[in-house]
């Protein structure tokens, strides 16, 4: 009897074209949202009681937020009270998704019920999104790569790979131009950087920001820092850390991506165990780009990370504002993310993938904020997807 063929492994430029651009994300729709917010507060709508209580508690956020003093405890207690009133509505358990249309709508919503500060209730922490997504494959010709020098860095070759995908090309280039020299616009910048790193497939945003560099290759690391354009995207000075804090809480967006880095970009414990897995840290990170929040390498020579600001003047909150600054600078979970992803970077233009063992990995959709995980290294940490064609066995 005849034996069945043996399995071959893919061939390398194979599982290169994979694993590199194993998926796009689409913009999800309200429906895959386990519970949105927006469908939440249609539901509210619905319920008399429900629908006055949220309308009073959202007209509690304004009264707070310009406080008269003679009113201010009355009307801090009566909002507490709404809120109370609302525990055991899905308006609590809501969540929206970066990628949503209606984002700001969703977010809006969540902070109301949600009014952390306002309230005394700290729950900044506790991230607005939902994790949830549905991927596609998608397909790119990597063989123009051909015409990139043979000892190009990896900056350059992300790079290439970016221009020769027609939707990555076309937002690279808005930014770009809304970012660039005399006609730098800050605020037209952020929003064009945000639109890049929300709209482009995290492959290849994340390809371009966490390409890896040598570290004598001071050219590859000023190509990997400039990726934001931090010149226009950057304050001008260096602004007190609480400061820019202060700004970001003021903004649903910017709150709403500190709080998913919060949520999973953060030692748990003594012995470094992160909250979530590597790739949701660095999507909560990749987030906050283009906010008042905006992070960026600190030099050409090494993988290291920071805010643009200082805590110089911080007074008697020296402590806290440290303790913003670090949680970016001195970050174990968030270093190791990055770290962790540009080693799979350089993994992907080597030569050795004959000899390499792959795996299949599902994707967890639950929501792991409230659940934290420890962290287990593995080469499939990143959201990408391992695409094996039977056919080609």
């Amino acid at each position: 009897m005849a034996r069945p063929p043996s399995l071959r492994p893919p061939p390398p430029v194979l599982l290169l074209l994979l694993l590199l651009l194993g998926a796009g994300d689409p913009l999800p729709k309200e429906g895959r949202l386990v519970n949105s917010c927006i469908q939440a507060r249609r539901k509210c709508q619905a319920d008399p009681t429900c629908n006055a209580t949220y309308q009073h508690l959202n007209s509690c956020i304004s009264s707070i937020s310009t406080p008269s003093p003679a009113e201010e405890p009355s009307v801090l207690a009566n909002c507490v009270e709404a809120a109370q009133h609302l525990r055991n509505s899905s308006l609590m358990s809501c969540t929206c998704h970066r990628r949503m249309k209606n984002q700001a709508a969703c977010l809006d919503i969540y902070w109301t019920v949600h009014p952390a500060r306002s309230l005394g209730d700290y729950e900044l922490d506790v991230s607005p999104y939902e994790d949830t997504v549905t991927r596609k494959p998608w397909k790119m010709n990597i063989s123009k790569l051909n015409m990139l020098k043979p000892d190009s860095d990896l900056c350059l070759k992300f790079a290439m790979l970016c221009t020769l995908n027609d939707k990555c090309d076309r937002l690279r280039k808005a930014y770009g131009e809304a970012c660039s020299g005399s006609r730098c616009q800050r605020y037209t910048c952020l929003a064009q950087l945000r639109a890049f790193f929300e709209k482009a497939s995290e492959p290849h945003a994340q390809g371009l920001l966490l390409c890896p560099c040598a570290p004598a290759d001071q050219g590859c690391g000023q190509r990997r820092r400039n990726t934001i354009a931090p010149s226009c995207a950057l304050p001008s000075g260096a602004p007190n850390c609480l400061e820019l804090r202060r700004l970001c809480l003021s903004d649903p967006l910017c709150r709403s991506r500190l709080a998913d880095f919060q949520t999973h970009c953060h030692p748990i414990d003594i012995l470094g165990t992160c909250a979530t897995e590597q790739s949701r840290c660095l999507r909560a990170y990749t987030g906050l780009i283009g906010t008042s929040m905006t992070p960026n390498f600190v030099n050409n020579v090494n993988n290291s990370v920071a805010l643009s600001c200082t805590c110089r003047g911080s007074g008697n909150l020296q402590e806290e504002c440290e303790r913003l600054e670090g949680s970016f600078s001195q970050n174990p979970c968030l270093m190791e993310a990055i770290a962790a992803k540009m080693r799979f970077h350089s993994r992907l233009f080597s030569q050795d993938w004959a000899d390499s063992t792959f795996s299949m990995m599902e994707r967890q959709n639950k929501n792991l904020a409230l659940r934290p995980q420890p962290w287990v290294p593995s080469l499939f940490s990143s959201p990408l997807t391992l695409i094996l064609l039977p056919s080609l066995w």
